[in-house]
């Protein structure tokens, strides 16, 4: 049964509304502040600085996220790197121990 075959029967989404709640809250909370800073008893001057160091640390703030996401893209490389070669490493052990069993088997097969 697909969605078009459900006529007059209310069926919630199977969608999450998490994500959406939080892209939902963010937008909220931007505007929120910015009718709260253009709402402000402030003079132009005043206003047009206030504005231009909230975007700078704005700047900054997204630089320094952007920084530590590669360091974390970075490490998390590393740490794949450590799992994959751990990983080669105890397939050839587990090979090498099973040849044994393998060649016995062939040996039981061929009677």
């Amino acid at each position: 049964m697909n969605d078009y075959q459900h006529f007059g029967e209310y069926r919630s989404s199977d969608r999450g509304g998490f994500g959406t709640g939080l892209v939902l809250l963010l937008i909220g909370l931007g505007l929120g502040a910015a009718t709260a800073l253009l709402m402000t008893p402030k003079t132009g001057k005043q206003l047009r600085r206030n504005l231009r160091r909230r975007y700078e640390d704005a700047m900054e703030l997204m630089d320094d996220l952007q920084d530590n996401a590669g360091e974390f893209v970075s490490r998390g490389s590393k740490w794949a790197g450590k799992a994959r070669d751990r990983g080669t490493d105890w397939a050839g052990t587990a090979r090498e121990k099973v040849k044994p069993i393998g060649r016995a088997w062939r040996k039981v097969n061929e009677r």
